[in-house]
């Protein structure tokens, strides 16, 4: 394993100029949570209420294109890749149209996606709604080609109408049978060319939530879901049944309860299938409004199952797969730390303040602090909590170029250290990073209007890790 040279620091992210860098993939060795990923254009990759489906030996991954201004609709994107941890933008799969449903100041969310087993055609599912969520309906999207262009179909019908609900998922049971999952435990099975239902299979199952989400292993059933706190984080839980129709049955939490689900919410989860094993990987977005495109991130976990239990127990900052065999193992960050007192490299501009968790913080807009460092990326650790803010991380080669420009958000319900940022693997060089207090944090009201979101602008990043 390389050596890391570790510093401890709390930060937050400065403010730079930015040109469109291209990335020379691979740009990552392992799947890492909570932190941006960087496509091979070096933007951010932005696919939430995400679904990800393998074709043809390639995983493709659909979610909604954000943007940092207001939750509209603006593109569901599709990404592909060979491994899970590098990811290529494709196209925008289904862009924003010209009017209607899916039109301007609209929403448009969760788009899955199934390839029919009968036709060979991709269909995507979605939500559809209006602004203020009361023009609702699950709809769908279709094409010859997994990556699109999708054509908008407009509601998928139920005895002659819409399914006038809102968080939906899908599942494919093994047999090619699709499955469309709604909100409070709806499922109904599609027929055969996925562009219609043939029957509903269960009604209203007690207990259920938002952000359906489901897997199948050694014939049980496992049937995901959030609690209501809009983007909020909050403890998800599962029900399981031996039958897709029930009965089903409460099962309780996933993670530890308090952990709010590691800080996201379900979307989905990819069962990855080997010659030794099988790993099924959670997928759960952590939001981040209102700058949903640049901050909000990803939280890819892999699950453990005995029998009927289901459980994320302990997170994983970051964790390999060998596709092949379809066994995972985590991977640490290793190397040599130095602590505050030896940070003499580190050039901290503003009112930044150390504490008795050696760390440095400050929630003072543009304060900021500079690293210079030779090597071929780094990773930031940071403090998350109630009140922190937005920060902008910098990285500039010797010529004062912007090779690298990121947005972070330090906001947990609670104080959380933990892994915040990752750069792209870049050419071996001497770089300075510049992390810079942004002045902003995420808030948001519900559709009860009820607030959620950090009260402070605080920035606090605890050590530097960077690559030789």
């Amino acid at each position: 394993m390389k050596r890391l040279t570790t510093i401890f620091l709390f930060a937050c992210i400065a403010v730079c100029s930015y040109g469109q860098t291209r990335f020379k993939q691979p740009v990552y060795e392992a799947i890492y949570s909570g932190v941006p990923w960087f496509d091979q254009h070096g933007n951010t990759v932005s696919a939430h209420g995400a679904g990800v489906i393998k074709d043809n030996g390639r995983y493709y991954l659909f979610g909604e294109f954000k943007t940092d201004s207001a939750n509209v609709f603006n593109g569901f994107a599709c990404y592909s890749s060979a491994d899970l941890y590098n990811w290529t933008f494709e196209r925008m799969a289904l862009p924003l149209q010209e009017e209607g449903k899916l039109g301007k100041n609209r929403v448009g969310e969760r788009p899955k996606v199934m390839k029919s087993p009968a036709t060979g055609e991709y269909v995507m599912f979605m939500h559809v709604d209006s602004l203020n969520y009361k023009d609702q309906y699950v709809g769908y999207a279709t094409a010859q080609h997994i990556t699109g262009p999708y054509t908008f179909q407009g509601p998928i019908l139920y005895e002659g109408k819409p399914i006038r609900r809102w968080d939906m998922g899908v599942f494919q049971d093994e047999d090619g049978t699709g499955y469309l999952l709604v909100h409070h435990g709806d499922i109904y099975q599609l027929t055969a060319d996925y562009r219609g239902i043939d029957k509903q299979v269960a009604s209203r199952v007690p207990g259920m939530g938002e952000s359906p989400a489901m897997l199948k292993k050694n014939g049980v059933y496992f049937l995901l879901s959030s609690n209501l706190t809009s983007w909020e984080r909050n403890d998800n839980q599962y029900h399981t049944a031996r039958n897709i129709a029930g009965p089903w049955t409460e099962q309780g939490l996933f993670a530890p309860e308090g952990s709010l689900t590691w800080n996201s919410q379900c979307s989905f989860v990819l069962p990855i299938m080997g010659t030794q094993d099988t790993t099924f990987m959670y997928m759960g977005d952590r939001w981040s409004f209102p700058k949903q495109n640049s901050a909000a991130t990803y939280v890819w976990q892999p699950f453990e199952i005995d029998g009927e239990r289901l459980s994320i127990p302990a997170y994983q900052e970051s964790w390999t797969i060998d596709l092949s065999t379809g066994q995972h193992k985590s991977v640490q960050t290793q190397g040599t730390e130095i602590e505050l007192k030896d940070m003499d490299a580190v050039s901290f501009q503003g009112n930044w303040k150390a504490d008795s968790m050696e760390t440095y913080s400050s929630d003072n807009k543009d304060d900021h602090f500079l690293y210079t460092f030779t090597g071929t990326g780094l990773k930031l650790y940071g403090l998350a909590r109630p009140d922190g803010g937005y920060a902008k991380v910098c990285i500039r080669d010797p010529k004062g170029n912007t090779v690298v420009e990121s947005i972070v958000d330090m906001y947990c319900l609670y104080p959380a250290e933990t892994l915040k940022f990752v750069s792209p693997a870049l050419p071996k060089d001497t770089y300075t990073i510049i992390v810079t207090v942004m002045g902003e944090r995420g808030n948001w009201a519900d559709k009860r209007r009820n607030n959620y979101g950090s009260t402070g602008y605080g920035v606090a990043l605890k050590r530097i890790a960077v690559q030789p």
